[in-house]
């Protein structure tokens, strides 16, 4: 993983698979400087080399997302970006994280497409009969996931396992206004001719126990978009479900890596072709 930027007034703490954060110098300050890199990883891990302007594109379409949904109490601070990562940094309050990833589907496909070929069920909870891959479910389903420590996996859990991590009320807070942000979410998208098949949110409580949508919110990183009209009239999985996103970083690894040692490096091709996505989704969702 390539080091934090080094950036005057900020002290570095903490680096995710994608993002650094940085807590102000000024004790007063509690904010928090959050930064995308153009880091990409997959299978949980960092790969090589990263995406051109990555970062860039992630907190673009983040800021666009979180003024969509203006009126949804979150995690943006007000306050001037240094020079240094103008344009892929957001300041924001520090909050108390919740260890949950609010995990919503509102289409089959991925993990939970295979859960269903075995069982029947996505996250444990039953499904009709007949569902193709990349089906739209009948109503966006709600499946969280513990957020494990850094390396390791994060493991999906049942809503009775989120009441016994959060309590019953805020279990049930994160449930709805996840369901009620991706339903909005996914109409805002399907205006531009994209569909939302699925999601993840994260979210953190201020000094007052307000919940607030904090993080990254709806990105390329965090969501699955399709095109609709590829949806619609495809021939196969792969043209129907062609991801805005690092589907094509995972679809080359699953070919030329067998998921023992480090990951091999990405070949110049697969870069371009996933940055392409990433700028494309931005494009066509925020004009």
């Amino acid at each position: 993983m390539s080091e934090a930027l080094s950036i005057p007034g900020w002290r570095h703490i903490y680096s995710g698979k994608v993002r650094d954060l940085y807590a102000s110098e000024d004790p007063a300050d509690t904010r928090l400087l959050v930064v995308a890199s153009d880091r990409v990883s997959a299978f949980d891990f960092v790969l090589s080399p990263g995406i051109p302007k990555k970062g860039e594109l992630l907190t673009s379409l983040s800021t666009w997302w979180f003024q969509q949904l203006a009126d949804v109490p979150n995690h943006i601070a007000e306050g001037e970006i240094p020079d240094a990562v103008a344009g892929r940094a957001m300041l924001a309050m520090a909050l108390e994280m919740l260890p949950i990833e609010c995990v919503v589907r509102g289409y089959i496909t991925g993990s939970g497409w295979a859960e269903y070929v075995r069982s029947g069920t996505v996250c444990g909870i039953p499904l009709p009969a007949g569902l193709k891959n990349g089906d739209r479910l009948p109503e966006p389903l709600f499946t969280p996931a513990y957020k494990a420590p850094m390396g390791e996996h994060d493991e999906n859990i049942t809503f009775e396992r989120v009441v016994e991590l959060v309590g019953a009320e805020r279990a049930a807070e994160l449930r709805d206004t996840s369901i009620a942000l991706y339903t909005r979410a996914a109409a805002i998208a399907e205006e531009k001719g994209l569909i939302l098949a699925d999601t993840k949110f994260e979210f953190g409580t201020d000094a007052d126990g307000t919940l607030r949508l904090a993080d990254e919110v709806l990105t390329s990183d965090s969501s699955r978009y399709w095109d609709a009209s590829s949806w619609q009239n495809g021939a196969t999985p792969d043209e129907r479900m062609a991801s805005f996103d690092k589907q094509i970083v995972r679809d080359w690894l699953a070919a030329n890596w067998d998921k023992q040692g480090e990951p091999p490096a990405l070949p110049e091709e697969i870069v371009e072709r996933t940055a392409a996505r990433y700028r494309e989704l931005i494009e066509r969702l925020a004009g």
